[in-house]
Parts: C-alpha cells; sequence; structure tokens
C-alpha cells in the first residue's frame, strides 16, 4: 500500500511540474520532461519482458484497448477538432469528458495543447513552428519539448482561457491525469496500472508524435498544400484519423479528416455518432467545390483564421 501512495505521489509532483512548466526553473522542468518521455517506455519494456513468461491477462488487454480509445478520442475529438478548431459543437458534458479523457493522455494542458497547435498551422514547417521536421524528425517527433518555448496561451488560446468549462479543466489537468493511472490500478492492481497507464501513454503519446514527425515526411499529398503535410494510413489507423494530415491541413476546420470511405477516420465516425445522437451539431465540412480547387490551387489555402472561424464550411 505504502509503495502505492509513494508511486502515485511522485507521479503527482512530476505532472505538477510538467503542466505548470513555466512556474518551475528550466532545468527541473527538462529533467520531469525526460522521465515523463521515458517513464512509459520503460514501462512498455518491462511488460514486454513480462510478456516473455506469461501472456498478457484479458483484463489488462481490456485496459491497455478501452483506454487507449478513450483517451486518444479525448486527444483527437476533445483537444484538437472540438475545441482548437471548433470543428463541431457540443454541450458542456460531452465538451468536458472529451477534455478530461485528453487529460488523462498526459499530453499537456487542453489550452497549452491547443495553442501550440494553432502556432504548428501558422508557420507550418518554416520557422516559428514549434515541431517542424525541417529541424530534424527527432526534434518533430518529441525533441521540440526539450528545446521548445512554452505555449503562447495568450496569443492562441485566449479565447479558450474565457471559457469557464475549459479553463477549469485546464487548471485541473493533473487531478485527471493521475486519475487516468489510478484507475486501472483499481481495477486490476499493479498489471492494470502498467497496461492500462504506461504502456497505454507510452504508444498514445508516440502515435500523436508521429502525426507531427512521420505525417510530415512520408504519405501521400493529394492537396498541394504550403507545407510538408502528408497523409499516412498507418499513423491514421493509430490515431483515429488524425494521420490523414494533409487533408486537415487542406481544411483545418474539417470535421471528418479522412474524406472518402478508404479513408478510415475513427473520431469522424465517433462525431457522426453524437450527431446521431444529437449531442453534437454545427459540424464544420468544406465545400465541393473548394475541395476540387484545392487540389490544383495552392494559393486557396485557407489560414488559421478561416480554421477558426463559425459556420459549416471549413473554408
Amino acid at each position: 500500500m505504502w509503495m502505492w501512495i509513494a508511486i502515485v505521489a511522485v507521479a503527482a509532483a512530476l505532472a505538477l511540474v510538467k503542466v505548470y512548466d513555466r512556474k518551475v526553473p528550466g532545468s527541473l522542468y527538462k529533467g520531469v520532461l525526460l522521465i515523463w518521455a521515458v517513464g512509459p517506455l520503460v514501462g512498455t519494456i518491462w511488460a514486454m519482458v513480462l510478456l516473455w513468461r506469461d501472456w498478457i491477462a484479458p483484463i489488462d488487454l481490456a485496459l491497455f484497448l478501452v483506454l487507449y480509445f478513450l483517451t486518444g478520442m479525448g486527444i483527437t475529438g476533445g483537444f484538437h477538432r472540438l475545441i482548437t478548431h471548433s470543428s463541431f459543437e457540443t454541450n458542456p458534458v460531452v465538451r468536458g469528458a472529451f477534455l478530461i479523457l485528453g487529460c488523462m493522455a498526459a499530453q499537456g494542458r487542453p489550452i497549452d495543447w491547443a495553442s501550440n497547435h494553432l502556432k504548428h498551422h501558422a508557420h507550418a514547417d518554416q520557422e516559428g513552428d514549434p515541431h517542424s521536421p525541417v529541424e530534424g524528425l527527432f526534434h518533430s517527433h518529441m525533441g521540440w519539448f526539450f528545446s521548445g518555448e512554452p505555449a503562447d496561451r495568450e496569443r492562441y488560446g485566449s479565447k479558450l482561457t474565457r471559457d469557464p468549462l475549459t479553463a477549469f479543466i485546464d487548471k485541473t489537468t493533473v487531478l485527471w491525469l493521475v486519475l487516468g493511472l489510478v484507475i486501472p490500478y483499481l481495477i486490476a492492481g499493479w498489471s492494470g496500472f502498467l497496461w492500462g497507464g504506461l504502456v497505454r501513454i507510452a504508444f498514445l503519446n508516440h502515435a500523436t508524435f508521429a502525426v507531427n514527425s512521420i505525417c510530415h515526411a512520408f504519405g501521400a499529398r493529394p492537396f498541394d498544400t504550403k507545407d510538408e503535410s502528408r497523409n499516412n494510413w498507418i499513423v491514421a489507423l493509430l490515431t483515429f484519423g488524425e494521420g490523414w494530415h494533409n487533408n486537415h491541413h487542406a481544411f483545418p476546420a474539417m470535421a471528418y479528416h479522412g474524406m472518402s470511405w478508404r479513408q478510415f477516420d475513427a473520431t469522424a465516425l465517433t462525431i457522426r455518432f453524437l450527431v446521431w445522437l444529437k449531442l453534437a451539431k454545427n459540424v464544420k465540412l468544406p465545400r465541393p467545390e473548394l475541395v476540387q480547387r484545392r487540389l490544383a490551387d495552392p494559393s486557396a489555402a485557407p489560414s488559421v483564421a478561416a480554421a477558426t472561424s463559425p459556420g459549416r464550411s471549413a473554408d
């Protein structure tokens, strides 16, 4: 029992430093970042070692898959398409659930996440891009965490800071992050913590990071955007549709990144399901004529301002 209290206490302390990066010394913050980056990977390696002795228990596999999907949907549907690009609207309960699940994914505070992403769109693959692959694949994957500046919340996230629900969940990110580790432990003990916590975080984080790195280096470019964004079907499968990244950069506010039946987008299916339940509305989609024009005319690229403007169209 005392061991687990110590583990949770350390996790909470690390999370506090990770989340409130501006209020701690730079060296301490980078040290915590290193533990945050390496810790889940060490847990994953340990889980692989254990697999040589015993196959994963059904409850552990279920925890990994269910929490991977739920927290992944919190990132793709909540952090990204809902609050960053306002690609659809929903009620406070669903919005709060999306954001809490996103916090459990251990990718930082929602407003920081959104601010960094909007800055990426404003300077994609140019100077000022927080995670440009021009500076190397590792930099765009995760190196930028150690060398980049804090999220510019004032410039890119001011609208979100004025939303009471988003601001509350943003301030309590640590609570939800720790809860995402405690829940699998309460259900299945140490093995649940390992598979539903550390391994799940490692897999989901690196799948998400691959959107920034792999999807700006390898894949198809059906739209002639002013950056190196690419569609990668493997990343898309692992990230519930985020790998259709060239589509996304062509139409940032578009709620459905998969633009045909061949481009599987689990997040889009989730949004469609919410619409069917009448829990989501004002879903943004590009006009067909704009899609055709963007295939051949790079000067028609939508701006970040257009990506966050109200209305149904994603142009």
